[in-house]
């Protein structure tokens, strides 16, 4: 018996998923199958990406269609139409041999007229991303009546992205449902309160540790200067001509910028974000799909929903805000069992969001130097060697040419031969790296506990002491009475006060944000001029209090509470 008949699915289901070399399911598959066959029985999955999700809950969606009633019976909602048509493309090969089911991928950049036409012809299970399944419900054109499954697929993607009102629009249209199946990577409070308010008693399942990376991925870290970030990208990559991976940037702007950059530069490269149509975003994930580009660069939100088994490297061009987006980030390599690299150029005062990221993950992260010229330079000529001693020569009459090749080079010897190729194919790579500088930044003793590679003792009590006093490594702590309550979430935080202050935002170091007041890191050259841009003005009425924090290690609050009285706060 075939161990996917084991669990419980029909025969024809088997049949499609024997013949696509399916023989024992992941170990989410294993858990949640037996369990959403009863169709009864609200669920919470949680797994990474690549561990076999779409299967874990479109083979028991499929069993359970009742193939005579041609209307919605299943409704998947999931963040991107990249996911929405995968899933859409698995569901349609799980279901090769299970003849009358119908399924409709509806999703944002399509005809929606042509969307409304196949769901009238009658479909039993819909696959949408948030915002056109709005569009349809409120022109009428589905009917979430008689749907009695909700499929929520990557739900922290989702509410990442901004679509709790948009969940809780359809959840509240979907009165008749017997169960919701929620699968995510990770369960921030956001997803838990769906849960919470949705479903009643969920089963819940956990494959691996919440909030944890796939264990085939290596986390690796650089240590420069912010303004060698884009050399050592560089730099980086052509240490690796086998990469084939992700580029992930903070912003839009920073994708194209790289992206016009290293294709200037002969880089198969182009980017992926949100100002591009859905045309060209089709035409670049087609391209990077059947490999005539090397690497793809690309926003978080762009990314979402990309789906290649194949990536090799992950490249963090800096740490996100939101230390669970590195998750996603990572999830994209390493997948369907394979291994990965998951690398992020780092600025000396981003430390801390790397001893951060390895309890997240529950993963040692390891301290990589940027390759220096010569060892870039030796990397290529390795490569290109393999590739010209691994040329197929099998096809082709060779022989009749090699006398004269022979003759040709009769009086050079084979050590000539090689330097004079090295110099054909590389000149201008050696003369770009013959007086490549160190690009590897010093870490000052205050973080070197975060190097493991110096064999220092990373939870040191001295270096934790010192890591949090008022000024370390540069930077001094500043209070600040504004923080949430004031309207604020973190970026327009960051914005405001360097737009007050007119500095840059590479003065900043950490921020502390909480709900009546913050606490911000600032290289100790400017923390004068922040104060004084600061300190005394007003915002909303509120009179803006900013000073250097003490020294020690003590609770924000505690900071708060000696320095102001109670009239001082509430203003």
């Amino acid at each position: 018996m075939n161990a996917f008949e084991a669990l419980g699915l029909n025969e024809q289901i088997v049949q499609s998923i024997t013949e696509l070399g399916f023989e024992n399911p992941t170990p989410i598959q294993q858990q949640a199958i037996p369990v959403l066959l009863s169709g009864t029985t609200d669920f919470v999955g949680l797994a990474q990406t690549g561990t076999g999700k779409t299967a874990a809950f479109g083979l028991p969606l499929l069993n359970l269609i009742d193939k005579a009633q041609r209307h919605p019976q299943a409704l998947i909602i999931c963040p991107t139409r990249e996911l929405c048509l995968q899933i859409t493309n698995d569901l349609a090969i799980f279901s090769k041999h299970s003849k009358g089911i119908f399924t409709e991928a509806v999703y944002g950049g399509a005809s929606i007229s042509m969307q409304i036409r196949n769901l009238k012809k009658g479909v039993q299970i819909v696959i949408a991303t948030p915002g056109r399944l709005i569009d349809l419900i409120e022109r009428h054109a589905i009917d979430l009546e008689k749907v009695k499954y909700v499929v929520l697929d990557e739900a922290d993607e989702m509410l990442n992205m901004g679509f709790r009102d948009d969940i809780d629009f359809v959840l509240k249209n979907t009165i008749n449902r017997e169960s919701i199946w929620l699968f995510s990577a990770t369960m921030p409070p956001e997803v838990r309160s769906i849960s919470r308010n949705y479903m009643t008693n969920p089963k819940e399942v956990t494959v691996g540790k919440k909030n944890s990376t796939n264990a085939n991925i290596d986390h690796q870290y650089m240590v420069v200067a912010a303004q060698h970030r884009f050399e050592a990208l560089k730099r980086y990559i052509d240490f690796n001509p086998d990469m084939y991976g992700i580029i992930f940037t903070r912003t839009k702007a920073d994708a194209q910028d790289i992206a016009e950059k290293l294709v200037r530069e002969g880089y198969e490269i182009e980017a992926l974000h949100g100002d591009l149509t859905q045309q060209q975003r089709d035409k670049v994930m087609g391209r990077f799909r059947s490999k005539q580009l090397q690497l793809l660069i690309a926003t978080d939100v762009a990314a979402r929903g990309i789906d290649v088994d194949s990536i090799t490297h992950v490249i963090n061009y800096e740490l996100p805000d939101d230390m669970e987006v590195y998750t996603h980030r990572s999830g994209r390599t390493a997948r369907a069992g394979k291994s990965g690299i998951c690398i992020s150029i780092c600025h000396s005062r981003e430390l801390y969001k790397i001893k951060q990221l390895e309890k997240i993950v529950n993963a040692q992260f390891h301290r990589m130097d940027v390759p220096d010229g010569k060892d870039v330079c030796r990397k290529q000529f390795f490569h290109f060697m393999d590739k010209l001693i691994g040329a197929d020569v099998s096809h082709g009459d060779y022989e009749t040419y090699l006398p004269d090749l022979v003759a040709k080079f009769e009086h050079i010897s084979k050590e000539e031969v090689l330097q004079r190729v090295a110099a054909f194919e590389f000149n201008d790579l050696l003369k770009y790296y013959e007086n490549a500088e160190d690009l590897n930044a010093r870490i000052s003793k205050d973080f070197r506990g975060a190097d493991r590679d110096n064999g220092r003792d990373n939870g040191s009590r001295r270096e934790r002491g010192q890591y949090n006093r008022g000024s370390n490594n540069g930077y001094t702590r500043l209070f600040i009475n504004i923080g949430s309550k004031d309207g604020f979430y973190k970026a327009s935080f960051l914005q405001f006060i360097l737009d007050e202050s007119n500095l840059n935002k590479e003065v900043l170091g950490r921020i502390d944000m909480r709900e009546m007041n913050s606490w911000v890191e600032v290289d100790s050259a400017a923390s004068g001029k922040m104060i004084k841009s600061l300190d005394g003005k007003k915002y909303n009425g509120r009179l803006i209090r900013m000073n250097e924090a003490d020294g020690g290690f003590r609770r924000p609050s505690d900071e708060g509470r000696r320095r102001f009285s109670p009239q001082e706060r509430r203003k």
